[in-house]
């Protein structure tokens, strides 16, 4: 499918949020209220300022859509909107083809049908192999890495992978 390029055309959403779940979800109903073309790039970035919270940015590929999502966030009251990116390294929830990654594919399978440049696998120097199974649990949230979006993964049972990040992760001293 090719890269993700993320565009001049950038908004940054500061709505509150206090964690990546809330974070995503906003995403996605941003995606849906606002009719957000599938060439839209959503991610979420940490803000660790006196205020620690989630904010979220959209990439848009041309000027005017940029100024419709832009009129129409600020009269649909989703909180403080910015022109830009709030940094380079945003985790990326909406991308090209992100719906199109379900159940186990092969990494090369991921590659073709996603705007996603390459996966990693933590532990291991080489890049997997194309044909390397990856169980994606619906949940595939790559990172930009030097202009490039990446996929961090890990070995997993029967000789298969699975994004590092888990959809349903367990808080820190959830059984205290």
């Amino acid at each position: 499918m090719g890269a993700a390029v993320v565009t001049a055309y950038a908004l940054t959403v500061d709505a509150g949020a206090r964690d990546l779940r809330a974070a995503d979800h906003l995403l996605h109903a941003l995606a849906d209220r606002l009719a957000l073309s599938g060439d839209t790039v959503g991610c979420t970035h940490l803000v660790r300022d006196g205020r620690p919270r989630v904010v979220v940015s959209l990439s848009l590929p041309s000027a005017p859509l940029l100024d419709t999502v832009r009129e129409r966030l600020a009269a649909g009251g989703y909180g403080a909107v910015s022109a830009g990116l709030p940094d380079p390294s945003g985790r990326a929830v909406l991308y090209p083809g992100a719906s199109r990654l379900t159940g186990t594919l092969t990494v090369g399978e991921l590659l073709e049908r996603s705007a996603i440049d390459r996966v990693t696998v933590l532990g291991s120097p080489l890049p997997p192999e194309p044909d390397t199974r990856m169980v994606t649990r619906d949940h595939v949230r790559p990172q930009w890495q030097g202009g490039a979006l990446v996929l961090a993964a890990t070995p997993a049972l029967g000789d298969t992978l699975v994004p590092f990040e888990a959809p349903d992760p367990t808080p820190c001293c959830a059984d205290h």
